[in-house]
């Protein structure tokens, strides 16, 4: 089975963002991050989701995310992106992220499990220690999606 733990970031709400993501296949472990000049915690959080299973090389295994966000678990787990998906995302926060999760989603079919946020997970203190690190360093790049259609600045 792969292991996709994820957290996301923002410094403000909108703010500078990040996300961080580690993988565990076998004894093999890989860290994702990236920061943002311009987002939300929700954005980069799925973001952090995305990438992980952007990054899967293979085919056919078994994956499972654990994310603090309700936000992802409960709009995945409770099935709330279908009916959102039949509307167009209509009046919905960050469509073209939920429409660049949903094919990886009929790839994948990971099952996602919620972990309390800052509560001492190992993996889940390392990847808030990414986003934050990515959001504040840099360099930093550009939402564009969030950025063109959020109307802040």
């Amino acid at each position: 089975m792969i292991r996709i733990y994820t957290d996301g970031a923002a410094q403000g709400n909108p703010g500078p963002g990040g996300y961080g993501t580690i993988m565990k296949f076998k004894d093999a472990v890989k860290e994702l991050s990236e920061g943002f000049r311009l987002t939300t915690n929700n954005r980069m959080e799925l973001l952090a989701v995305i990438k992980g299973l952007e990054a899967i090389k293979k085919d056919g295994i078994a994956v499972t995310i654990y994310s603090d966000s309700k936000y992802v678990v409960d709009s995945v787990e409770k099935g709330w992106i279908w009916g959102w998906q039949k509307k167009n995302f209509e009046k919905k926060a960050n469509p073209d992220l939920w429409q660049r999760y949903i094919p990886l989603h009929m790839k994948f079919k990971p099952r996602f499990i919620w972990i309390r946020g800052h509560a001492g997970h190992p993996e889940n203190e390392r990847c808030d220690f990414l986003a934050v690190q990515a959001a504040s360093k840099g360099p930093l790049l550009i939402d564009d999606v969030y950025e063109r259609t959020s109307g802040v600045r």
